[in-house]
């Protein structure tokens, strides 16, 4: 009979099998509930815009870059960077719009335009009389922004009108969103769990080699199946694409890691519970998209 008073011997036999699981090397770093809530309703919308049509992929598209623009814009100004907020803002929509009639062509013309504006228009910021100030810093950081956020970023609203032989222009985009999540969620599990040799410490410590090879696997493998089963290519095409996604999504991530480790902050905004910002999400996707806007327009001739 066994004597009550005497220790289970149960727990004591579990332990050293509890002691052999894995354990995340590295913290979350984000309320993973509220990332996940957020994730999930982005999702949804996303698929949504794509059943709907292309117009409702711009005008997903066209609130993204304006948010996005609205974000990084008033942290530069926060930080005396003197630019044109709602012109620029302005300038982005008409390179997302012309885009739609006019495509790729219509898309360089606006940007440029923009550009123009800014170069003359930041001259004479203090009036004829009084010459301006950082003129430079503040050009050039506008031409990036511009650069970096309307124009990557009309190039993922241009995919809604390029059509392949095989596929529309919603399976053109599934294609796109399925690669960027993919590499996405597999850096971000990667990483967390077995990531110990920083990729770029000096930009942003928490992005490791580990992270980056899961982001290759995952990404690489949606790629292919994506291109295979629902562009109904060749799998090789959509593994290399799936390869050039992860890279550009990448060093997009380390490129905004820099620009917030310059003006100090962690993020964008606050808009997103769980992510910070809008373009906090899409510092990865705005170059993605150009890539895939032209391996799509490859597999269209």
């Amino acid at each position: 009979m066994t004597n009550p008073a005497s220790p289970d011997p149960a727990p004591a036999e579990a332990a050293p099998a509890r002691r052999h699981l894995p354990k995340p090397k590295n913290g979350a770093g984000r309320n993973l509930s509220a990332a996940t809530g957020v994730g999930v309703a982005l999702g949804a919308l996303v698929i949504f815009a794509v059943w709907a049509g292309p117009l409702a992929w711009y005008l997903v598209v066209s609130v993204a870059v304006g948010v996005a623009m609205w974000e990084v814009l008033t942290r530069l100004r926060e930080h005396s960077y003197h630019l044109p907020r709602t012109l620029m803002i302005i300038g982005g929509q008409a390179m997302v719009w012309i885009s739609w009639p006019a495509e790729a062509g219509g898309l360089v013309t606006v940007y440029v335009t923009a550009v123009l504006a800014l170069m003359f228009g930041r001259l004479f910021h203090n009036g004829r009389h009084r010459p301006p100030i950082h003129y430079m810093r503040d050009m050039s950081v506008g031409i990036f922004v511009l650069t970096w956020i309307p124009l990557f970023g009309t190039f993922a609203a241009m995919l809604s009108r390029v059509e392949t032989p095989l596929a529309s222009g919603s399976a053109s985009i599934l294609t796109f969103m399925l690669c960027v999540v993919a590499s996405d969620t597999g850096g971000y599990v990667t990483g967390v769990m077995f990531g110990s040799h920083p990729m770029a410490p000096a930009v942003s410590p928490k992005k490791s080699w580990e992270g980056f090879a899961g982001s290759i696997l995952f990404g690489t493998v949606a790629g292919a199946l994506s291109v295979k089963f629902l562009l109904h290519t060749d799998a090789w095409i959509g593994a290399l694409m799936g390869v050039g996604l992860v890279f550009c999504a990448t060093l997009g991530d380390l490129v905004e890691s820099q620009f917030k480790r310059e003006l100090g902050i962690k993020d964008m905004s606050a808009i997103l519970p769980g992510h910070g910002g809008l373009m906090d999400r899409l510092d990865g996707m705005l170059p993605s998209a150009m890539v895939t806007w032209v391996a799509m327009s490859y597999l269209a001739t």
